[in-house]
């Protein structure tokens, strides 16, 4: 190797190896042109049977179409199509109990003479399961056996020697992808809904985490009454850690609320004395605040419009519940 950890004089150049890649990009570009024109009426019939399911789907596969197969199932069930892979080696060893006689069953193989695959067609048949394949031979044993086939032919595999699944993959994938987006058109599936399938994603917790999961409640609001001294409130705001307080009346409806940069303007003011102003004379009337059901993200949108760091949680009789700022966000992992 030479010393700058490139390869060898007599390898190839960067540019050699940037070139093959781009190939690879542009033959499986022109796969997946060819596959869409094909799109016709036999994906829209794949795409109502998987709707009218009682069951799920379940796809299966063998070697990199197991692969491809298990990416389906996994795209279909987020995505609101209840879906499970089911490997068809272990299926003809048990796992076909897995499959009822509701489900829709969507079979991989581009040769479509996978022998493990083929294996489970007369149970299936049997059975009464409506199978929908994907092959790259229309007059394969697996596509003449199937209710629905799905030709995702290419025109050639980016391998160089012809043999390593790559263009007749991404084609598989693309597929189902886009029965995947089709049925979720068809169901009306919503953000709302992605977000309940992904509630450990960044997603999930920007639509379903609510100001009441993460605000600070009861004892924790920093707060003080509108007769309280601008030094009261300090202590207030320095033992709740918050750089704020809420000024309330005795029954908790909000009248105003200091900062920490109502403070720095304070101290600017030779008109106020810490120790004798009240602090309904400096603070902040009409504050800006947001109701305990609003989602979190809602709150980051709030605090980065006003270009504030806090807010404060009020009920519909604007009495303060709460308290939150942007670290309770961060925290929260919702910005």
């Amino acid at each position: 190797m030479a010393d700058d950890g490139h390869a060898p004089a007599d390898g190839p150049t960067d540019a050699a190896l940037a070139g093959c890649g781009r190939r690879v990009f542009e033959i499986e570009a022109q796969a997946l042109a060819a596959v869409s024109e094909r799109l016709d009426g036999d994906f829209s019939a794949a795409c109502r049977l998987m709707l009218g399911a009682r069951g799920r789907v379940v796809c299966t596969g063998m070697g990199k179409s197991g692969h491809v197969a298990r990416k389906i199932a996994a795209t279909l069930a987020s995505t609101g199509t209840p879906s499970f892979y089911v490997h068809p080696g272990e299926a003809g060893h048990g796992d076909l109990g897995m499959i009822t006689d509701a489900d829709v069953v969507i079979a991989l193989s581009y040769s479509g003479e996978s022998d493990e695959v083929l294996m489970l067609l007369p149970v299936l048949k049997r059975q009464g399961n409506k199978l929908i394949t994907m092959t790259g031979r229309p007059t394969s044993t697996l596509a003449h056996a199937a209710d629905v086939h799905l030709d995702v032919s290419v025109p050639a595999e980016a391998c160089p020697i012809d043999l390593a699944p790559t263009s007749s993959t991404t084609a598989s994938l693309a597929m189902g992808d886009a029965l995947a987006v089709a049925l979720m058109e068809a169901r009306g599936f919503t953000a709302d809904d992605f977000a309940r399938s992904h509630p450990a994603g960044a997603l999930g917790r920007r639509l379903l985490l609510h100001i009441a999961d993460i605000m600070h409640g009861g004892d924790d609001v920093p707060r003080v009454g509108p007769a309280a001294t601008v030094s009261e409130a300090l202590v207030e705001m320095s033992r709740k850690r918050l750089g704020m307080t809420a000024i309330v009346e005795p029954d908790g409806k909000l009248l105003g609320l200091y900062t920490d940069g109502d403070l720095r303007r304070s101290l600017d003011d030779r008109n106020v004395d810490l120790r004798t102003t009240r602090i309904d004379a400096v603070m902040t009337r009409s504050p800006k605040t947001i109701d305990s059901e609003a989602l979190a993200v809602e709150a980051a949108q709030l605090m980065e419009a006003h270009k504030i760091g806090g807010l404060l949680v009020v009920d519909r009789e604007q009495r303060v519940v709460g308290a939150l700022n942007i670290h309770d966000l961060l925290r929260a992992r919702v910005v």
